[in-house]
């Protein structure tokens, strides 16, 4: 594993030379790094069961440039839906590396259908994190699979982007 995760960090930082400096990270901070300027999120975090559950259920708003981080305690498969969500969003499904996989956008309000966070043939669906944010952001932000995610709390040895 170790290896690999290597082997994808030098094809980032042969597609994006920045990518070899550690990044300042806050844990109210998703700090996405691709080609390109970095794209910075302010976040909440959803890090406990009890907040994972209640997300942004009945918010009415939520301003650009700002989401909930969801936080597990270790990558699994997972899938969101929008019960009892009132705004439409974005969400940006992230592995234990920091890789954005998959990203879904406009996720409809009040919608039950599940959200998985891999895409179809993706031979590895775990997923440690989740950012949502409004809809539209992610595409209005650039943010994308393949980009590399810093925050302080991804498991740093094994971080395409760790944290200084």
């Amino acid at each position: 594993m170790k290896l690999r995760a290597a082997t994808v960090f030098l094809a980032l930082l042969a597609y994006n030379p920045s990518l070899a400096l550690a990044a300042t990270c806050h844990p109210d901070r998703a700090l996405f790094q691709g080609r390109g300027a970095p794209v910075e999120v302010s976040v909440e975090i959803a890090d406990s069961g009890k907040e994972r559950a209640r997300g942004l259920m009945f918010r009415r708003d939520l301003p650009p440039g700002q989401g909930m981080l969801f936080i597990y305690e270790s990558p699994q498969p997972i899938s969101f839906w929008m019960r009892n969500t009132l705004i439409p969003l974005d969400m940006i499904f992230i592995d234990a590396r920091g890789e954005v996989r998959h990203v879904h956008p406009m996720a409809q309000p009040l919608d039950e259908t599940e959200i998985p966070g891999a895409a179809p043939g993706d031979p590895e669906p775990e997923r440690l994190m989740v950012l949502e944010v409004p809809g539209g952001d992610a595409a209005r932000l650039g943010i994308r699979p393949g980009m590399v995610l810093s925050h302080p709390r991804l498991p740093q040895d094994g971080a395409l982007a760790p944290c200084d």
